[in-house]
């Protein structure tokens, strides 16, 4: 028992020398840290605040809405506020006066105006609902598209970070698309500018950065990278154009790269799958790549019959 003992007191003392030897693993500020488990929560909240009738609470009537989105504000905001007063408390943490700041003032205003833009945020997310209806004929209806496509539920919570990135809150918004990331495999930064009819199709693999601007009626398929030329600057290139801009009505297929802040693909151009693009591209332009030739053999089995083996060439 007492070698038992010692090795724990050994062990103890080698694991706090190593918070010391790797800093940045380790924080000694006091103040608490926003809890991604509680902004998840957040999350699922404010999804049934936007889609009421689809999650949480079913069978609403007009004699209970009211009653009903009464309950989520308060609820909601009760738990955002809280948040966003640990996040401000955290960015604060490092300046001698962060003691005198009214954190909780700033903190409950914050939250009540991201609150206030909520019907904007669902006329945007109707708007991606019907993109994905009209973009997909494999939908059933509007419903499928809202319980269980990873491009909708992605988006939903990007437009929800993205208020909360305006409203210049450290730490949530990331911690929110990073949420939808895990989930979806799906890569939007809360900064990136998206506007409405917007639609991503199948959405694993897809990578849009911070600074990327995408007009109305944009379409893209998974694998899509909207990313940054490159990266050697670190943080140098930080408040920088960095990705790309694509204006209304473009369509980005599968696998497409796309990159740099000067690069622009203009309205209604079509960008073909496994491109690489670092220029812009004018509008109305069709960008593919020249099909490679397809070599077709016979398997190798025919070979232990003594079959020939033929080699067709297709030219494409």
């Amino acid at each position: 028992m007492v070698k038992k003992q010692e090795q724990m007191t050994q062990l103890i003392s080698h694991i706090a020398s190593s918070y010391q030897e790797q800093p940045n693993s380790y924080t000694k500020i006091t103040c608490q840290l926003p809890s991604r488990d509680a902004i998840i929560e957040i999350i699922r909240l404010l999804r049934e605040l936007l889609f009421p009738g689809y999650f949480g609470k079913q069978n609403l009537t007009d004699n209970t809405l009211d009653y009903h989105i009464a309950n989520l504000l308060i609820e909601i905001n009760e738990k955002l506020t809280q948040q966003i007063m640990y996040a401000l408390r955290y960015a604060l943490h490092t300046k001698e006066s962060w003691d005198n700041v009214d954190v909780k003032t700033q903190a409950e205003d914050i939250s009540w105006q991201f609150l206030s833009k909520i019907p904007e945020i669902r006329e945007y997310l109707a708007t991606d609902v019907q993109a994905a209806y009209d973009g997909d004929p494999a939908a059933d209806d509007k419903a499928i598209i809202i319980f269980a496509y990873p491009g909708l539920l992605a988006i939903s919570i990007y437009r929800m970070a993205h208020e909360l990135y305006l409203l210049n809150v450290p730490l949530i918004p990331r911690i929110m698309t990073e949420y939808a990331h895990n989930e979806t495999g799906i890569d939007i930064h809360a900064g990136a500018e998206i506007g409405k009819y917007f639609f991503i199709d199948h959405g694993t693999g897809v990578v849009i950065g911070q600074t990327t601007i995408i007009g109305d009626n944009v379409k893209i398929y998974q694998g899509v990278t909207l990313g940054a030329l490159s990266t050697r600057g670190g943080q140098s290139l930080r408040n920088h154009k960095r990705h790309p801009t694509l204006e209304d009505d473009v369509t980005v297929y599968s696998g497409a790269s796309i990159f740099g802040g000067e690069t622009v693909i203009g309205k209604g151009a079509v960008i073909g799958s496994n491109v690489f693009i670092t220029r812009s591209v004018p509008s109305g332009t069709r960008v593919i790549i020249k099909n490679p030739d397809l070599i077709f053999k016979e398997h190798e089995a025919h070979k232990d019959k003594g079959e020939l083996t033929n080699e067709l060439k297709l030219e494409t």
